[in-house]
């Protein structure tokens, strides 16, 4: 069987390969036909050295061509839509409808849509303008982008599709694209259309590139070469600070998204009002998707009174009812059981589940766990081990002050909710921890479950460590999401003529800072 080419520098040509692999189908354990190769150094050299001569093309192109680039692609993704919801569902059993086709296919174009955007008006280079000292300063591209995508999301957080890739390229910067190995062939399939894209603009050859796999050893090198801008991952806590340490050592940026359990505090009198449709909100959260988003409640907090118990009964009954979905991965399902194993072998019961499979292929059954207050504050580091997939921990704590403490143990998250009641019964409870999970948390919700990640600019998809690596910076919403892959630039007395175009007396754009005899103001000229 022959190997995959890799692409680089504007070519498929075949890997230097020291071995190979094969997906899986995780709804049936069967491995897919094609191979892919593993990478040794020597393509991740020429990659990056193709990836430099783009960079110096890129950083002083027109945002207005980078723009039509990514229109482009979301068009040809589009195209191809048929061929990546097949290719994705056969390597990650997720639905073909609505998951792929319905919601994650144009969330994708929509990314890539609002990047050229970006790109165009060039709001993310967010330059300032100080006419008293003739200093001016604005964003710019970093250089060469290496993105590692994850198992959950092939589209929309792919490495050659997804939010990373956008606002890498949207900040004028090639991407070596890194595939999951649980989706090369879907990974393939965008980098056809991508190049294809790139050549229709007129783009460097080596704008995107894909390497499928390479050893631990590579991968950390990659992200440490000094060839390289910045690197955009997301996938493992243990794989993503390898790299981190790697990247740390050489003083390459490194953005990482690593792990939540997203804490849900549910007040009693919430519980009260409305026990039953928070209930099913809880239930319809973690279990969709099989619980595989990075954003999944696998934390609720109660307070213990008459009423928590039927709560808690009512959430073990929808999990029994439910049925038990296929799994990314039987790495997935491996890690899943191990982790709950270590949560029992720590002391927490089992209310429903925690039985292997159930379900078509890679499974485990629907499992909630529950524990005393007490029992989380004696050991808050393993009780906050994430069981990535469709679980969920249950916290009793002995009144709200207990629920306050749980809260300042709890390790820096995507996410945290808190449902209260919808009149304010409980406005004193609720003033005794929101600011306490506000710090733990990059975005904090009201009487809604955090699965939903809507692409604006408003929003963080990002948080204190280890849910990040970098608390100051999101994976989705634009331009937030660009500023991760650019360098601020400063510019002192350099004349007008010499400037980049949004810095330019002349001819100013986007949405600037001028200070004009000590006063500083805010424009919008376009």
């Amino acid at each position: 069987m022959s190997l995959q080419p890799v692409l680089i520098a504007g070519e498929w040509r075949a890997a230097d390969a020291s071995s190979s692999f094969q997906s899986h189908n995780p709804a049936t354990r069967e491995a897919l036909p094609d191979e892919y190769p593993v990478s040794n150094w020597s393509d991740c050299e020429v990659a990056l050295q193709a990836a430099a001569e783009a960079a110096a093309v890129m950083r002083v192109m027109p945002g207005e061509r980078i723009a039509a680039f990514l229109e482009a692609f979301a068009d040809g993704i589009e195209a191809r839509q048929e061929a990546l919801v097949e290719m994705a569902h056969a390597e990650t059993a997720l639905p073909k409808s609505p998951r792929l086709a319905d919601g994650e296919l144009p969330r994708t174009t929509g990314q890539l849509r609002q990047a050229a955007q970006a790109a165009r008006d060039e709001t993310w280079r967010m330059p300032i303008i100080d006419s008293a000292t003739n200093i001016r300063s604005c964003f710019g591209a970093i250089g060469p982008v290496a993105v590692f995508g994850p198992n959950n999301f092939p589209f929309a957080f792919g490495s050659a599709s997804g939010g990373d890739f956008a606002a890498a390229i949207a900040a004028g910067n090639p991407v070596i694209a890194k595939a999951n190995s649980s989706h090369p062939g879907t990974t393939r399939i965008f980098a056809e259309a991508a190049l294809e894209a790139a050549q229709a603009t007129d783009m460097p050859a080596a704008t995107v590139q894909l390497i499928y796999r390479t050893s631990h050893a590579d991968g950390e090198r990659l992200v440490a070469d000094r060839r390289l801008g910045a690197t955009g991952y997301t996938g493992s806590r243990s794989a993503g600070l390898k790299l981190k340490a790697a990247a740390d050592a050489a003083g390459i940026p490194i953005y990482l998204e690593l792990s939540s359990v997203n804490p849900v505090v549910v007040l009693p009198q919430a519980i009260e009002e409305r026990g039953d449709d928070i209930v099913a909100d809880f239930a319809g959260s973690c279990l969709m998707g099989t619980g595989q988003f990075c954003t999944n409640p696998g934390l609720v907090i109660l307070v213990d009174n008459a009423s928590t118990q039927g709560f808690i009964d009512g959430i073990a009954e929808k999990f029994s009812a439910a049925p038990v979905g296929t799994l990314l991965s039987a790495a997935v399902e491996t890690s899943l059981q191990q982790n709950l194993q270590l949560l029992v072998d720590a002391g927490v019961q089992v209310v429903t589940g925690n039985t292997p499979g159930g379900g078509n292929g890679c499974s485990h059954g629907n499992t909630l766990l529950s524990i005393r207050g007490e029992q989380f504050l004696a050991d808050p580091e393993t009780m906050q081990t994430e069981a990535f997939g469709n679980a969920s921990l249950v916290v009793v704590a002995s009144g709200i002050e207990q629920v306050a403490e749980i809260i300042e143990q709890l390790e820096g998250n995507l996410t945290g909710c808190i449902y209260s009641h919808s009149e304010g019964a409980d406005e004193a409870d609720y003033d005794a921890i929101a600011d306490r999970l506000r710090c733990k948390v990059g975005r904090l919700l009201n009487d809604k479950m955090p699965t939903g990640v809507a692409v604006t600019a408003a929003m963080n998809h990002g948080g204190p460590y280890p849910a990040t690596g970098h608390p100051g910076f999101t994976a989705v919403g634009i331009p937030g999401a660009v500023t991760r892959f650019a360098q601020l630039h400063c510019y002192d007395n350099v004349r007008s003529a010499r400037l980049p175009a949004c810095l330019q007396d002349a001819n100013p754009s986007g949405s600037l800072w001028r200070q004009v005899d000590g006063t500083w103001s805010q424009a919008d000229v376009q």
